[in-house]
Formats: structure tokens, C-alpha cells, sequence
């Protein structure tokens, strides 16, 4: 498997091509392939190896995707790419050291073919670090003053314009926030679209867990939650300190045990309209997340 891996890959980003729609800052997809990121768990939470293909059946708006359908299937630890979103708004001023150390333990878990940039949004999103795999944060990331507003949904839809332009069949934008969005132009539905389109999962740390529960708080939690789940990522409540950084070291070992599966689709009009999606595997204590649905765009 590892040895046809570079051609499959091949095949994959020879047959789909992913496209920025500038009129609305959103992504979409224009592509041939439907690429699924399949994270399958255990009752006790433990990541499943060794499934074959013949124990997935996928379903687009209620059809099956036939064994014909399916251009390639992946078990082995395939790269990926990830963007770190830090969220430097006024209200992070007493947490995000922590958000920081957070991220510094992901990209220590980082294998030497995983990349990983970072970004920090408050009242307008900011490139902090290039895509690289080295573990080391960029001096500007210790310069960063919290202040200003909360854009968070502007910053997923720039996470997902530049995985966008990468490779790696694998993506993930991390996302370390506290409150809810205050000033974005983009809303949350543009942001989930922005993500399915290039198929990254949205890991959401809710750091508002550091304070005493409020309705701002639940609002906050709500909507990093809604992201996770349509995207097929993971949301984690965390007090911070250890247990905020374990949440990253564990993020990065569940991007690099996924399954990967690409088919093409059964719903061929590119008529940008939404298809369902939902992934089933044969064993009944078996959980699986991964995204909801997708959108193919008109060429």
C-alpha cells in the first residue's frame, strides 16, 4: 500500500480541483472526487486500525456509493496539512499564553511529513507562520498583544483558502477561541462551507471554559461545537493548562490515523446544491466522524 500510495495521490489531485469563489469569500469545490477523512473510534475512545474498504458503505443523500464508485482507499498514516487559528481578541488577554503553549505542543507532534501553519484573528486575520514542518513558533508569536474584536469566521474562511493550495490529502483547521464572533464579514455557514469545500475538519478548543458559565459562554460553546461536528472534527472543553495541551497532542495523533476515501460522486449536476453524507462501518460499537456533507460547485 505504501508503495502505490504517491499514485494514488496522483489520481486524486489530477481529478479534483478546488476553486475560490472571491464574489462571497467562500470556497467551493469543482472537482471529480469526493474526498472523505474518516476518524474511527473505539468505546473506549481508542483509534481503530486495520478496517478494510468493504467495511465502510457511504451514503450520498441516501444512496449507496457503489465499490465501483470508490477511485481510492488509504490505511496507511498519510500527511497532512493543519492551520492553527489563535484567537488574540481582547478577551484572551489572561489565556493566551496558554492558547500558545497549546500550539507548541501540537507542532511537536508533527511527523516529518505533516505541515502546519498559523494564524492569529481579532479584529482582522494575520498570517503568523508559513506552512512548515518545524516545531519551533515563529518569533512573532510572542510578540502578539491580545486586543480588538472577534473575527473567527473570517479566519476559518482564510484557513481554508490557503489548505486550499496544498497537497496533502489531509487537512485540519485548529481552532483556540473563547468567544463568539463579533466582527466578521463572513458568517458561520460560509465558514463550515469554506471548510467542507477543501475537506478539512475543524477542531474547536473552546477556551470560555476557563470562566464561569453564561449565556455568552454557552453561545460561544454552541457554535465552535456546530463546527466541529459538520466538519467531522472534534470539540474539546478544556479548563487549560495540561489538559489544554494533551487536547493538541491528541488532535495531532488523530490526524495521522485517519482513513482517507475518495469516490466519485453519485449526484453528477454541478448545480452547488447540497449533498448529504453519512459514513457507516460494520461493526455496530464503532463510532465515526467526518464531514457532513459537501457542495460541488458549476464550472
Amino acid at each position: 500500500m505504501r508503495k502505490t500510495f504517491p499514485f494514488l495521490l496522483a489520481i486524486l489531485f489530477l481529478n479534483a480541483a478546488v476553486v475560490v469563489a472571491q464574489d462571497d469569500d467562500v470556497v467551493r469545490v469543482n472537482s471529480d472526487l469526493v474526498v472523505l477523512n474518516i476518524t474511527v473510534t473505539d468505546k473506549a475512545g481508542q483509534y481503530v486500525k486495520g478496517l478494510k474498504l468493504s467495511d465502510f458503505k457511504i451514503y450520498e443523500d441516501g444512496v449507496e456509493v457503489k465499490p465501483n464508485m470508490v477511485s481510492s482507499f488509504s490505511l496507511q498514516e498519510s500527511p497532512y496539512a493543519a492551520v492553527i487559528l489563535l484567537d488574540s481578541s481582547g478577551s484572551m488577554e489572561a489565556r493566551f499564553s496558554m492558547a500558545r503553549s497549546a500550539a507548541i505542543r501540537f507542532l511537536d507532534g508533527l511527523r516529518p511529513e505533516d505541515v502546519a501553519a498559523v494564524y492569529k484573528f481579532d479584529t482582522k486575520v494575520e498570517r503568523v507562520q508559513e506552512f512548515s514542518g518545524g516545531r519551533d513558533l515563529a518569533p512573532m508569536a510572542y510578540t502578539i498583544h491580545a486586543k480588538g474584536m472577534t473575527t473567527l469566521n473570517d479566519a476559518i474562511v482564510e484557513a481554508a483558502k490557503t489548505l486550499a493550495e496544498r497537497p496533502e490529502p489531509r487537512k485540519a483547521i485548529l481552532v483556540l477561541s473563547d468567544g463568539m464572533d463579533t466582527f466578521s464579514k463572513a458568517s458561520s455557514e460560509k465558514a463550515v462551507e469554506s471548510a467542507l469545500a477543501v475537506g478539512a475538519n475543524i477542531y474547536a478548543v473552546d477556551m470560555s471554559a476557563l470562566e464561569i458559565a453564561g449565556t455568552t459562554t454557552r453561545q460561544s460553546a454552541a457554535q465552535l461545537k456546530s463546527f466541529a461536528e459538520k466538519t467531522g472534527g472534534r470539540f474539546v472543553a478544556t479548563p487549560g493548562g495540561p489538559a489544554l495541551r494533551d487536547a493538541f497532542a491528541g488532535i495531532a495523533n488523530e490526524l495521522s490515523q485517519q482513513y482517507t476515501i475518495s469516490y466519485r460522486p453519485v449526484n453528477t449536476n454541478r448545480d452547488g446544491k447540497w449533498r448529504k453524507l453519512e459514513v457507516k462501518v460494520s461493526h455496530e460499537d464503532l463510532t465515526v466522524r467526518t464531514r457532513k456533507g459537501y457542495r460541488i460547485g458549476k464550472r
